[in-house]
């Protein structure tokens, strides 16, 4: 076995067969490296991603223990909006409304876990199927996770797919609702009308990168693998 996706086959292996039943804790990390003749660090990432997907109870100072009651994620991936507009078979254009850096707003701080009123970029923009709204994008970011992002050229790669490209995350959350046009920065509909928008925070660890609201216009659909 040479990389963490080996390690993580196996352990989900001996998962499945009962071999480290539910509840148990399963060996040191120093330990299964010894076994599968790794560095500690791949046995890490292979444990991290079973655990982020509810198959593995991680606690500091408790180890690591087979979760009582796996429980299966969705996996909603970051679509880069671009490409989800040309699949569709239309022209794809963005507007860059703003950027500006701005102390964040209390709530937007304790979604990314920052002090209040830590400063950040904030863009707004909207992104067009054949000229027509196809998503407003309400974002901030965080400057201190990707320095980079003060030179980055927004007017000609949107936000959504600069940071797809240049800022890895470890991992995130997002929340699906509905909401009535008007209530969001960009008009993309008739006031009143149903909309859909997804709301997601993306981390490198324990350091905030991006919080991002879009707002879809309406018909737009959502996939997810289980």
């Amino acid at each position: 076995m040479t990389g963490w996706q080996d390690i993580k086959a196996e352990v989900l292996a001996r998962i499945h067969a009962r071999a480290w039943p539910p509840g148990s804790a399963i060996p040191h990390e120093a330990a299964l490296a010894q076994e599968f003749g790794v560095a500690r660090a791949t046995v890490n990432r292979a444990l991290r991603s079973l655990a982020q997907a509810g198959w593995l109870d991680r606690r500091r100072k408790a180890g690591t223990r087979v979760a009582l009651h796996p429980v299966r994620k969705a996996t909603l991936s970051i679509p880069i909006l671009r490409a989800e507009v040309t699949a569709l078979g239309h022209a794809y254009a963005h507007r860059l409304l703003s950027r500006d850096l701005a102390p964040a707003p209390d709530a937007i701080a304790a979604a990314l876990a920052l002090p209040t009123a830590t400063m950040l970029w904030h863009i707004v923009a909207l992104h067009l199927a054949d000229d027509a709204p196809f998503a407003a994008e309400d974002r901030w970011v965080n400057p201190a996770a990707i320095p980079g992002f003060a030179d980055a050229d927004l007017t000609r790669t949107s936000a959504n797919e600069w940071l797809v490209q240049h800022a890895p995350f470890t991992h995130g959350d997002f929340t699906i609702a509905a909401a009535r046009a008007g209530a969001g920065p960009v008009p993309i509909a008739p006031c009143g009308a149903a909309l859909l928008t997804v709301t997601r925070t993306t981390w490198d660890g324990f350091r905030p990168i991006t919080w991002v609201r879009l707002t879809f216009a309406q018909g737009h659909q959502i996939r997810a693998a289980l």
